[in-house]
C-alpha cells in the first residue's frame, strides 16, 4: 500500500514507518521539516494546521491509507476528515488513554469515585478537561501539538462518526523507549547516576499502577491496526498486559541500570517534598485491558523486556532532558532522615 504518515518524524512515527517499510509498503511523511524523516521515505512539507491547503497534492498522490500521529483537537479532526474524504480508503488516528474518565479522576479533574478496573474500550470517557493547566503548560514545552485545544475525546467522536471515510482509532499508554520526550526513566536514572543513597517515593504514589508500552512494540501495533482491513471502524487500546506499580517500575529501572547499591524509601505524603506528589486522586489506578487488539488482530509484544530497558537507559543517559525536572536532594535527605529518626 501507499501510506501517508502525518507528523511521523517524532517519537513513535519513525518506528511505525520502519515496520511498514519492512512489510513492503511505500511511506510518505507529511511534516514541517524540523526533524529529518526516516531513511527511504518520501516527504511532503507542510503545517498540520493547514492540512486543507494540501488537499490537491494529496489527491494527486492517491494514498491508500493515512495515519495521523498528531491530530489533537476537534478542529483538527474535522479538517482531517474533510480534507481526506474521497481521496483515501481509511484513516488511522493515534489517540491516548487520557480520554477515559479514570484519567480525569486521577488528575483531579473529574469528581466522584474512582472508575472500576480494568478499563476497556467501552469504559466511561471524560466529561471535563484532560489535565490541569500546569500540566498542559509542561506538555506544550515538550511537543508543539499540545495547545489549549488539546482533547482527544472529540477527536475520536468525529473520526469514528464520519459516514464517508472509515477510520480506526488506537489509544496509546505511557510510551517509553529511545526518543521519549517525557523522559520517563530520568527521575530514577538521574538519582542513580548522581550516586544517591536513597530514592524516595510518597506513600500514595508508590503503589499507583499505570499502562505502559515500549515504543517499538507500540509502533508495531499501530502498523498492524493500519494494514488490517478488519480494523476499520474499530477502537483499540495498546499497552502491555502486565501492570507494575510506580515503585516496582523504579526497581526494574534500577536493576537494569546495574551497580546501584541504594535503597528506595517510602515517605508519608505529608512529609514528602511537594514535587514527589501527584496532584489528583491516587486511589484511581490506571489498569487498562489491551485484550481486544490481541484477540482481533493477533498483536503481541516482541521486544524482550531486558532489551527494551537497555535501549531506553542508553538513550536516556545520552539525551538528558533540556528542561530538567525539579530535584532537591537536600529536602529529600531531610525527609528520609526524619523518617529514620522516628522509625
Amino acid at each position: 500500500m501507499k501510506i501517508l504518515l502525518i507528523g511521523g518524524t517524532g517519537f513513535i512515527g519513525p518506528f511505525t514507518a520502519k515496520h511498514l517499510q519492512q512489510a513492503g509498503h511505500s511511506i510518505t511523511i507529511f511534516h514541517r521539516g524540523k526533524t529529518a524523516p526516516p531513511e527511504g521515505v518520501a516527504q511532503i512539507m507542510g503545517d498540520r494546521n493547514l492540512l486543507a491547503d494540501h488537499r490537491g497534492h494529496l489527491a494527486r498522490e492517491k494514498f491508500d491509507l493515512v495515519i495521523d500521529f498528531v491530530v489533537s483537537s476537534e478542529r483538527q479532526a474535522r479538517q482531517l476528515m474533510e480534507t481526506l474524504r474521497g481521496i483515501t480508503s481509511r484513516v488511522v488516528v493515534v489517540s491516548s488513554m487520557d480520554v477515559y474518565r479514570a484519567w480525569g479522576v486521577f488528575n483531579g479533574m473529574e469528581p466522584g469515585a474512582p472508575e472500576p478496573l480494568p478499563l476497556d474500550e467501552d469504559s466511561a470517557l471524560r466529561t471535563r478537561p484532560t489535565y490541569p493547566p500546569e500540566v498542559m503548560q509542561k506538555l506544550a514545552q515538550m511537543v508543539s501539538w499540545a495547545d489549549a485545544e488539546y482533547d482527544k475525546v472529540p477527536v475520536e467522536r468525529i473520526v469514528l462518526g464520519d459516514a464517508g471515510l472509515p477510520a480506526t482509532v488506537v489509544r496509546l499508554p505511557m510510551v517509553y523507549g529511545p526518543g521519549d520526550y517525557v523522559h520517563r526513566f530520568h527521575g530514577v536514572l538521574k538519582r542513580i547516576d548522581d550516586g544517591r543513597r536513597f530514592i524516595p517515593f510518597a506513600d500514595d504514589v508508590a503503589p499507583v499502577r499505570t499502562p505502559r508500552g515500549y515504543v517499538e512494540d507500540v509502533a508495531r501495533a499501530i502498523a498492524l491496526a493500519a494494514v488490517s482491513e478488519s480494523a476499520a471502524g474499530r477502537l483499540y487500546n495498546i499497552c502491555e498486559s502486565v501492570f507494575f506499580s510506580e515503585l516496582e517500575w523504579a526497581r526494574k529501572i534500577a536493576s537494569a541500570a546495574a551497580g546501584w547499591q541504594g535503597e528506595f524509601v517510602i515517605l508519608p505524603r505529608d512529609k514528602a517534598p511537594r514535587y514527589l506528589l501527584l496532584p489528583g486522586n491516587t486511589a484511581q489506578h490506571l489498569v487498562v485491558s489491551s485484550e481486544r487488539i490481541r484477540r482481533e488482530l493477533g498483536y503481541c509484544e516482541q521486544m524482550p523486556e531486558a532489551e527494551a530497558f537497555r535501549r531506553t537507559i542508553e538513550w536516556e543517559r545520552a539525551h538528558p532532558p533540556q528542561i530538567a525536572p525539579p530535584f532537591d536532594y537536600q529536602a529529600e535527605d531531610a525527609a528520609v532522615a526524619q523518617l529514620k529518626a522516628t522509625a
